[in-house]
């Protein structure tokens, strides 16, 4: 095995890069433009994912987020190319015609309502074999908030527990991923997840992502991206913010229970271009809640970015972000103390829950297109985070004269790099591309506590108190091959390097600890004809566990390996139909848990997971789309008694679809359901956290200068829980402790209205 150390990651990469400068230097003469720039004719600015292709001479390239596409491995002979974007009219292109300068011709696509005859079938995809599912939802489906956008990737559920201001609880692939344990998540390149968190591993809060400025959601599942690393094992989420507004706005909505969320978003510069702009966003959330306790919830959210093009060939872009939020919360309440009419469907056990967080973040990278038809991109990023939880689980149990209610908290900075180099060329006389990188963190976290309070006043000494140093350095390297024009097969290697230290302020003492692995990745695509392709998937991931339990167990078993596989295929079987659909396969070894809600380590086990996907996508006639998505999966517990096997609240069979009617102007809408089955809640199923079917309505109205809509979530006020728990909990004068479903309450009928200005 390779072992990867701190000072190791930089020399590999550029041994890695020196290998690539051999195996892919080509030179040829062609008498067309070496790059395409493709743009939106109307606002300008650049179009990321465009397909570009040729299809009889096996031809076919994406453009990046630069809208940026190389043609150095075009035949000389080609005099003709193919534009196709979701979102935008097909073009073609006769590239004797264009004017190019330094190499480059600029590209102008006319903006058109999304439709599945823009999606192309194609043995390769840039960003994974989800990219055309989730560029089309995200075009055709109204945005509600960030999480609703989460919820576009398929079979992914979240549920809120704790008042809203606290990390969505996540549910995907036979995963009850908690707050991010098992899922990879970015904002332009820069983690959301937080390792060795005062409340859970990988916790994931996006609150700080304000939804009207998401440009791109790319997302795949399993763990088969070499670039990403820690907690990709069900999957990752990357989401991509805008560099640049179509038309400057102001939005306001009202609704339900006090309800009031305010927001702008602004292009500062008169002469604002794709290569030149300014943006700055701001937000403002408020509302009681539909709790019998008031929720009291406030949040506030700004962003500015500049973006610019440096020289001809580099592009710079420097992000500032920050939120803040504080409110309080119900909790997870117990089935019995509803029944028996001591608290309402709506009501607290403890209503002094909650807690306030904020986090704010800088981010710089620099995009380069070298003269090998190379690009190279460099981040460096920062953050500060505060967070303070109060919650309250067992009510009474182990303090029946105070209660049980604990504060969770912590002050962290993340320093990180980025580095990423593609090339593409030839190996073994066939058309390829190269991609290598590195990625470094760096957490250090202060004050990391756990305390019993009461009414958010500490009662005794902290639990826990400590100092949390953690690092990761992370190098890739990728080869995909083009054997044919209908097949292409990528080969990846992942090592990464963990360094855990922690200082445990109570008992004075510091432990640390190392942790390296290695993780292999094998895709292969496979285009059958122009409806269908196949593909096949395989590869390691990992999620690290908690810096606490990597001292204690000396860094040994507390990097947990998941080996996966998929097998599938996507079908277009006429111009208006889209089918995804896969079998799949995770194994993952060996965890150690940090429950932080209680201070302790418990050993986990093997488990496996055996599943089913199924995604369509309807043109029913213009303007109005129908999709649904399907997710079945088995998971087990490997080393249980055959009785024992259940995996808690691990969800078994999933769906989410809907009907989307998408104009630019005139009336535009959807109707939404999700519906999870019934789950085990415990190890052998004697207790059911019970399923639910909920629907959720949008209408807008728009214009060229205004929009106004309606929002309406839980259409049919249905009732149902949120989010379930097995939890041993004593109320107040009950003589004994109860083991049952404690659970946080859906959100009932909630309608609210919006109206938008645009100039």
């Amino acid at each position: 095995m390779i072992f990867f150390k701190q000072t190791q990651g930089a020399p590999l990469l550029l041994l890695l890069l020196t290998a690539c400068s051999i195996n892919f230097s080509r030179v040829a003469a062609q008498d067309h433009p070496q790059y395409l720039r493709i743009f939106n004719a109307v606002s300008g600015t650049p179009v990321e994912n465009a397909s570009v292709y040729h299809t009889l001479a096996g031809f076919g390239e994406v453009s990046d987020d630069a809208g940026m596409v190389s043609l150095r491995r075009l035949p000389a002979h080609i005099r003709h190319l193919t534009i196709s974007a979701i979102g935008f009219a097909i073009t073609e292109v006769r590239l004797d015609s264009l004017t190019y300068t330094n190499g480059k011709a600029d590209i102008r696509l006319q903006p058109r309502i999304a439709s599945l005859e823009d999606v192309v079938v194609k043995a390769s995809a840039r960003s994974g074999i989800f990219k055309t599912i989730s560029d089309l939802d995200i075009h055709i489906r109204p945005i509600v908030n960030s999480q609703e956008v989460l919820r576009m990737v398929p079979g992914l559920f979240i549920g809120q527990h704790a008042g809203g201001g606290k990390a969505e609880q996540i549910f995907l692939r036979g995963f009850d991923i908690d707050h991010g344990t098992d899922i990879n998540i970015t904002v332009d390149g820069m983690p959301v997840n937080m390792v060795s968190h005062a409340h859970g591993q990988g916790y994931a809060d996006l609150h700080f992502l304000i939804p009207e400025l998401i440009d791109k959601v790319q997302f795949n599942k399993g763990p088969y991206d070499t670039e990403k690393g820690n907690f990709t094992t069900a999957g990752y989420v990357a989401f991509k913010t805008k560099k640049y507004l179509e038309r400057n706005f102001i939005k306001a909505e009202a609704g339900q229970f006090n309800t009031f969320r305010g927001i702008a978003g602004l292009n500062l510069l008169r002469n604002n271009t794709a290569d030149r702009s300014l943006l700055f966003a701001s937000e403002f959330s408020a509302t009681r809640g539909y709790f019998e306790s008031p929720q009291n919830f406030t949040r506030f959210n700004g962003l500015l970015k500049y973006h610019t093009r440096a020289g001809n060939n580099h592009y710079f872009t420097a992000t500032g972000s920050a939120f803040t939020s504080k409110w309080n919360a119900s909790g997870q309440i117990p089935d019995r103390a509803v029944a028996s009419g001591q608290i309402g469907f709506f009501g607290a056990i403890d209503d002094t829950e909650g807690g306030t967080t904020s986090r704010h973040n800088l981010s710089v990278e620099l995009q380069s297109y070298l003269s090998n038809s190379a690009t190279w991109k460099n981040q460096l990023f920062y953050s500060y985070y505060d967070f303070e939880l109060y919650s309250n689980f067992t009510f009474f149990k182990e303090d029946p004269v105070f209660g049980d209610q604990i504060r969770q908290k912590e002050k962290r900075n993340i320093l990180g790099f980025n580095s990423s180099y593609e090339q593409p060329g030839r190996l073994f006389n066939r058309d390829a591309l190269f991609r290598a990188g590195l990625q470094v963190r760096y957490d250090a976290v202060n004050g990391l506590e756990l305390s019993r309070t009461r009414n958010r006043t500490i009662t005794t000494l902290p639990l826990t108190l400590g100092e949390v140093r953690e690092s990761n350095w992370g190098v890739f390297a990728e080869e995909k091959i083009n054997l044919g024009k209908q097949l292409d097969v990528q080969v990846g290697l992942r090592g990464d390097y963990f360094t855990n230290a922690y200082n445990d302020v109570l008992n004075s003492g510091r432990l640390r600890s190392s942790s390296p692995i290695i993780s292999p990745k094998l895709n292969v695509n496979y285009k059958v004809n122009r409806q269908v392709q196949l593909y096949w998937y395989n590869g390691q991931g990992f999620h690290s566990n908690d810096t606490r339990v990597a001292v204690q167990q000396n860094g040994r078993e507390v990097v947990t390996p998941a080996w996966g596989s998929d097998l599938g295929a996507i079908v277009k079987p006429g111009k208006k139909l889209l089918i995804q659909t896969a079998l799949w396969y995770l194994w993952m070894k060996q965890e150690f848990i940090y429950v932080g809600d209680e201070g302790v380590v418990e050993p986990g086990g093997r488990t496996r997971r055996l599943g089913a996907d199924l995604s369509v996508r309807y043109e029913l006639c213009k303007y109005l789309f129908a999709d649904v998505d399907l997710s079945w999966t088995n998971p087990v517990a490997v080393d249980e008694p055959k009785e024992n096997r259940f995996i808690p609240l691990a969800p078994r069979f999933t769906s989410t679809g809907g009907l989307s009617y998408r104009k630019d102007l005139g009336w535009n809408g959807s109707l939404r359901y999700r519906y999870m089955a019934n789950r085990p809640a415990n190890e052998d199923n004697s207790v059911v956290a019970r399923g639910y079917f909920v629907t959720d309505f949008a209408l807008n109205y728009t214009q060229r200068s205004w929009e106004a809509g309606v929002a309406i979530q839980n259409l049919f006020n249905t009732r149902w829980k949120e989010t379930q728990f097995d939890t041993e909990s004593r109320l107040q004068n009950e003589p004994a402790p109860v083991s049952e479903i404690h659970f946080t309450p859906g959100t009932p009928f909630f309608a609210r209205l919006s109206l938008v200005f645009f100039f």
